[in-house]
Order: structure tokens, then sequence, then C-alpha cells
């Protein structure tokens, strides 16, 4: 199971929110390319980098965080947040990230995401799919969409993603552990590579998502806080 940091950003700095709401922002760091060398010398190779003010203005704007990280360390980095055009998309890729990760535009715009899909194949476009009570939440969590998680990964598996992230909002920032029994369900759609997010707190959170099957864990808040820390979460890897 690969394991995976969170970097979310705003105002160009390294911060995290509670269940998506940016009135809870906490900046943990002013320097985020620091933040992603301490993670690369510790021997992990995976970043989240989550684009939070282009998430909110519906346009890229972190850019230049994403190409000094990859320019400066090894790191694989999915990015996401603001991807709502082919232009954002591939700024993202020239400034170097291996992944996307799309969730608002795959309800604004469907066919232009199976575009996507096509065009840069299922390893490179996640499919980005946070809830909360089981539906699907875009434009930066604050709009229910009302569709139901399991419908909508399903569907789009039948479309041929290969990659989901999942965040289950009420479990995002709250250090009370993940959606085991969400993941659960999930896990028993055919062919799905999950990467779970959200309340992963302790290195047991972990091991039962790996045990699960999840593909990928993303770690955040219980990093920043001091719950977890990059040398334990390195054994994992």
């Amino acid at each position: 199971m690969r394991i995976i940091i969170a970097l979310d950003i705003i105002g160009g700095k390294c911060v995290r929110l509670t269940k998506g709401d940016y009135s809870t922002k906490k900046i943990y760091s002013e320097d985020p390319l620091e933040v992603a060398k301490q993670v690369e010398d510790h021997g992990i190779e995976f970043i989240h980098l989550v684009d939070l003010d282009g998430a909110k203005q519906r346009k890229v704007i972190n850019d230049k965080i994403l190409r000094n990280i990859t320019s400066k360390t090894a790191l694989k980095v999915d990015f996401g947040g603001g991807l709502r055009s082919e232009k954002d998309i591939d700024l993202a890729f020239d400034c170097g990230a291996v992944q996307v990760t799309c969730g608002s535009v795959v309800l604004a715009d469907p066919e232009m995401f199976l575009g996507w899909l096509g065009k840069y194949g299922n390893e490179k476009i996640i499919l980005g799919a946070d809830a909360m009570n089981r539906k699907i939440s875009v434009e930066g969590w604050s709009e229910d969409s009302g569709t139901d998680i399991i419908s909508f990964i399903g569907h789009y598996l039948s479309k041929g993603i290969k990659y989901a992230i999942c965040t289950d909002i009420e479990k995002d920032g709250m250090l009370q552990g993940p959606s085991v029994d969400l993941y659960k369900e999930i896990l028993e759609l055919p062919r799905i590579n999950l990467i779970a997010s959200g309340g992963i707190t302790t290195t047991e959170d972990i091991k039962k998502l790996k045990e699960i099957g999840c593909e990928g864990a993303i770690i955040g808040k219980a990093l920043y806080e001091g719950m977890l820390n990059l040398k334990e979460i390195s054994w994992l890897c």
C-alpha cells in the first residue's frame, strides 16, 4: 500500500482544514518545499498536493509550488484543486505532477472528464470521490451533489477509471479514525484501486486500511499535529 502525505496549500503555505471548512484553516508551515524535503528524507515517495486556492477559484493557482517541489525533489506528486480545463491539466503535468485528481469537474462536465481520461490514460487521472453522508460533495466540499458514492465510483469504473481517492468529509481533520466500513463497501467494486483519506490517526489505522485492500492511504493532520511522525510512517511503506 502506498503511503501518501497530504500537502494542502493556501496562500503559498502548508495548511490543514477541518471537514473542508476554510474558516478552520491552520498554518503548519510557511514553506511547502521544506515539508516535501522532510518527506523525501524519510524515504516516503508520494505526496498528494491540493491547491485549496485553486479549488475555490476554479482554476490552478499554486502551480509554482508544484513545480518547485517536483524540480527539487524526486517525489511523485498527485495534484488536485482547480482542475477545470484541459489547460489546467496540462499545466499540472507540465509542472511535474505524475497524476491529477479530478473531483467537481466530473459532475460539472462528465464528457470533458471522460475526454481527459481517454487522452491522458487511467494511470494519470484519479477520480476524486469525496462524500458526506455517502453523497458526493463538490465545489471544495461546499455543495452536496445528491449522488451516491458507490454508484458514482461504480459508474466511472465502467468508463475506465482505475484509481479513486475517497475522503469521508465527516472524518476529515477529526483525528477519529478512517471510514473503514465505507471503504470495505467500495472495495467490493471490481478492479478498484482505492486511496483512503480522512481521519487516519494511528499506525493501526494505516495497517487496517492495508488489510482491507486499500491501494493507498493519505495522511495529513495526524502528522502535522504530531500524533504520527515521518519515521514511524516510513516503516509502513
